[in-house]
């Protein structure tokens, strides 16, 4: 099934693809993945240690994934069995994901070495290098693939998994258990009193970056309860009115971010400095300087990768 725009609240898809059919009934027929695995037409996205392996001209302007396809894995050492189905795309051809560990990406012809260019996901996000076609096709990969790592033992008796359902579902050869992909849900969240909003500049951030504020949601929370409890953790501020925007899955490695805008109901900050080096209040005409990089102070926000710029964004255009 297709992931359909959003034209009201347009946000970039990192991980929720547009134009792929995710094949999910087909998942645990063994003889069509098999089938689809050793046709000369499907494709195979290569991550090493987590990183993709991309083609990239020699001044990385032109950046897109490596595809390889069913008779090079083997002389990459890559076991067919191992492959995690993606779907199909608009072609009709199958799509599968191959996860190599560091070890194995040491081993292949070359060494790792071999495998290069090799790039961090985030990093290709933050940079824009990748279409946003396969920056989503990739993040959907990456946050199954990262879910392999570290699924291979079994969570309730500590045996060894095997893969089923074309890398969407582990089994524990001991007990029996099943286990499936996960996603964490965290709020991201635009505080805001009408006129101005609220950014934090976390101690991780890169020096004068402000961004929404964000935390995960805890076991029996709703989303308006966390929103009100982790803006309040953070910075002292009472929450009123929630309000949904929209969503975006982070394969970083596996949350899905609920954006949200949330009604200020005090304005005096107190910082929760193990979490927060700075937060201020911003008016609309200092955002339009932060987005465009013109802030006396030389303030910026993030980049369009993310549902936080979009909620920024959303905010500076009073929607």
């Amino acid at each position: 099934m297709q992931t359909p725009d959003r034209k009201d609240f347009p946000i970039p898809r990192v991980g929720a693809t547009r134009r792929l059919n995710r094949m999910s009934e087909k998942r645990g027929d063994l003889e069509w993945v098999a089938a689809r695995i050793a046709d000369p037409h499907s494709r195979f996205l290569l991550f090493a240690d987590l990183s993709l392996a991309v083609e990239s001209g020699e001044d990385r302007n032109d950046t897109s994934i490596r595809w390889y396809a069913a008779d090079e894995l083997a002389t990459l050492g890559a076991d067919p069995a191992t492959a995690l189905l993606l779907g199909c795309g608009e072609d009709g051809h199958a799509i599968f994901a191959i996860s190599l560990t560091a070890a194995q990406a040491a081993a292949a012809p070359g060494g790792y070495d071999g495998l290069k260019p090799v790039v961090d996901l985030r990093s290709l996000a933050q940079q824009g290098a990748l279409s946003p076609d396969e920056l989503s096709l990739a993040g959907m990969a990456r946050a199954l693939a990262a879910w392999h790592v570290t699924q291979r033992c079994c969570g309730r008796c500590g045996a060894k998994t095997n893969i089923r359902e074309a890398g969407w579902r582990r089994r524990c050869w001991a007990c029996g258990q099943e286990h499936f992909p996960r996603m964490d849900p965290a709020v991201i969240v635009l505080v805001t009193d009408g006129k101005h909003c609220l950014l934090g500049h976390h101690r991780r951030y890169a020096h004068k970056f402000y961004s929404t504020l964000a935390g995960f949601v805890e076991p029996g929370e709703g989303i308006e309860d966390c929103v009100r409890r982790e803006m309040f953790e953070e910075t002292g501020i009472r929450i009123g009115e929630v309000a949904y925007m929209a969503t975006q899955p982070w394969p970083f490695p596996h949350s899905l971010m609920v954006g949200c805008w949330a009604e200020a109901l005090s304005r005096d900050v107190i910082l929760d400095e193990e979490e927060l080096w700075d937060a201020r209040w911003f008016s609309r005409d200092e955002v339009r300087q932060m987005m465009a990089e013109e802030h006396p102070e030389c303030l910026t926000v993030p980049g369009s990768h993310s549902i936080a710029y979009a909620l920024i964004r959303s905010f500076l255009e009073a929607r």
